[in-house]
């Protein structure tokens, strides 16, 4: 699958999700570029999950308008679904089986031919250095390895859009920085990066940084842009300003 180019890959108005009386998600509006790293930031509660969930196809807005990839929220989720890759907080990798076999199995899942998959697998190893663990199962790897194979498969079919749930817990900061190199490389070929983390100094990584508060984005800018509008040295200070209120 080839990666198809949108000036906004990711276009949202008037997001709504409703639980019962709960608003989960009141009113979001943003979009996000081709080629762009965007930070989604949040206090747990604050609305993000829930919306990332959206995002990715897996939940229906209660009211709103979104599009992913060119793809209707209502009527197309599961074209959404094909578009986008997804690394979750736990890297979504088979732990008993080999390097070269979880690659095997999600090229089969996404549709690759076996000479994509084969030549998918041989460029990772590569890539990654991992001729030393080519026989080892995924349990055994290091878990700055296990972090960059799982962004890999998320991008193995070469989605337009990556949403990417705090890919970087655990880990020590020279591998977080190796992983955000990862990052810069796949956004400077086109690819759409939408991150969620806890890392205030990784929010500073991004081209655009949002700021969610009680189901409301409270700040959307660059980095830079919201240093200077609130007054403060960093992104971090920014976020407990809104946090306290």
């Amino acid at each position: 699958m080839k990666t198809q180019l949108f000036d906004k890959p990711v276009i949202v108005r008037d997001l709504v999700k409703k639980f019962g009386s709960f608003v989960a998600n009141d009113h979001l509006n943003f979009d996000v570029n081709t080629g762009e790293i965007f930070g989604f930031l949040g206090a747990n509660g604050a609305g993000k999950t829930t919306a990332i969930k959206i995002l990715c196809g897996l939940s229906e807005p209660t009211s709103g308008h979104v599009e992913i990839a060119g793809y209707d929220i209502y009527k197309q989720r599961e074209k959404i679904k094909q578009s986008i890759g997804y690394m979750s907080q736990k890297f979504s990798l088979y732990h008993d089986l080999t390097i070269a076999e979880n690659i095997r199995f999600y090229g089969g899942i996404y549709g690759l031919s076996r000479q994509r998959i084969k030549e998918k697998t041989a460029d990772y190893i590569e890539r990654l250095s991992l001729q030393p663990y080519a026989k080892s199962q995924v349990h055994e790897l290091p878990l700055g390895i296990k972090q960059k194979l799982a962004f890999l498969l998320a991008i193995l079919h070469e989605p337009p859009i990556v949403f990417l749930d705090e890919p970087t817990g655990g880990v020590d900061p020279i591998t977080r920085r190796q992983f955000w190199e990862m990052i810069y490389q796949e956004a400077a070929a086109g690819k759409t990066i939408f991150v969620t983390t806890h890392y205030m100094d990784e929010a500073e990584y991004c081209h655009r940084v949002s700021i969610m508060v009680d189901g409301r984005i409270e700040a959307l800018d660059t980095p830079s842009g919201l240093k200077k509008t609130f007054g403060v040295d960093s992104v971090e200070q920014v976020f407990v300003k809104l946090a306290r209120g």
